[in-house]
């Protein structure tokens, strides 16, 4: 399954996301700050939204992120705190930015027309050259779980079960692109 991530420039455009989220089965929140007891929030399908017109709030948001809530923000893409947004919510996984896009997660847990990270471009490149997945992601300079999160998203974004057919349709994507 893959956590929703939208970037919206308004709050229609958030209204016309949060409504698609919650007929996915998506349970909604207003407000980016999560419990301290709960680290990871992946399997409770939890969507914060809000504005986030500040760095402090972005830096909730992407926390929330972190720790595996889909987000709906709402802030101006073009302006520096959301392009900060936007980089730093790239790092963990895709993001959308068209309110109207199909819903990240739903019943078949694919995102439409997903394509790879360069950070997970880069994992399956060095897997395709016989690195181990540790030594890639050293190599990378990420942890060992980060590393393995970006391939299991790679493998889904790939529709594949394996990380060995996740190498092959990377290779076979590199090949004809």
């Amino acid at each position: 399954m893959t956590t929703p991530r939208y970037v919206v420039g308004s709050a229609s455009d958030a209204t016309a996301a949060l409504r698609k989220l919650a007929r996915a089965g998506w349970h909604t929140r207003e407000g980016f700050a999560l419990p301290e007891n709960a680290w990871d929030v992946t399997d409770q399908r939890l969507v914060l939204y809000g504005r986030v017109g500040d760095r402090d709030t972005a830096e909730l948001a992407l926390h929330a992120a972190a720790r595996g809530a889909g987000l709906v923000a709402i802030t101006d893409p073009a302006g520096d705190v959301g392009k900060a947004l936007l980089a730093d919510l790239t790092r963990l996984g895709p993001v959308t930015r068209d309110a109207e896009a199909e819903v990240a997660g739903g019943e078949d847990g694919e995102v439409a027309g997903s394509a790879l990270l360069p950070e997970q471009r880069a994992l399956l490149e060095r897997l395709a050259n016989g690195e181990t997945i540790a030594a890639a992601a050293a190599a990378e300079f990420l942890s060992l779980r980060t590393a393995n999160r970006r391939i299991a998203q790679a493998r889904e974004a790939l529709g594949v079960r394996t990380t060995r057919e996740a190498v092959l349709a990377y290779l076979r994507q590199r090949r004809a692109g």
